[in-house]
């Protein structure tokens, strides 16, 4: 009797841990991984995102800034990444330990103009695996000094392999 008990014990256990292992069958959306904050993206009108071609790394890429517009805008070093999974998009994890940030420096793109910016993250993401990306950027339109308006811009791109 005392072995049928084990046996079936060991058999409701044996049962439980596979369930709870299928149900975490997208190891992406672990606990560390939350939806993007960013709703709307790429609502400035003359104004272009874009992945500059053959520039995509699974640590690094380069943007190319296209303005169109009569107006100057400014844009820092922040980023973030975003990865797709299952239609959503999700923040990529930081894997830095301790606190980290960004130059607080601001590049000028001005009116009718293009310009090219790189980075590197593996610093703070590490290499990425294979997938669909975005990169998110803001781009603030300076009124005057304290008054202005902050955009979000996002470019995807593809790891493969």
């Amino acid at each position: 009797m005392k072995k049928k008990y084990l046996y079936i014990s060991f058999g409701f256990i044996l049962v439980s841990l596979l369930l709870i292992g299928c149900g975490q069958s997208h190891s992406d959306t672990s606990s560390d991984w939350e939806l993007t904050p960013h709703d709307t993206v790429n609502q400035l009108e003359n104004m272009n995102m874009t992945i500059k071609k053959g520039t995509v790394s699974k640590t690094g890429l380069t943007v190319v800034f296209q303005n169109h517009s009569d107006k100057d805008y400014l844009y820092g070093e922040f980023f973030s990444l975003e990865k797709k999974i299952d239609g959503e998009w999700y923040e990529v994890p930081v894997i830095f330990e301790g606190e980290y940030g960004f130059n607080m420096i601001g590049y000028d793109l001005a009116a009718n103009s293009e310009q090219e910016w790189s980075i590197e993250w593996d610093w703070l993401y590490g290499p990425l695996d294979v997938g669909e990306y975005r990169i998110i950027k803001d781009i603030l339109e300076v009124k005057e000094p304290g008054d202005y308006q902050e955009y979000i811009l996002a470019a995807e791109f593809s790891i493969e392999s």
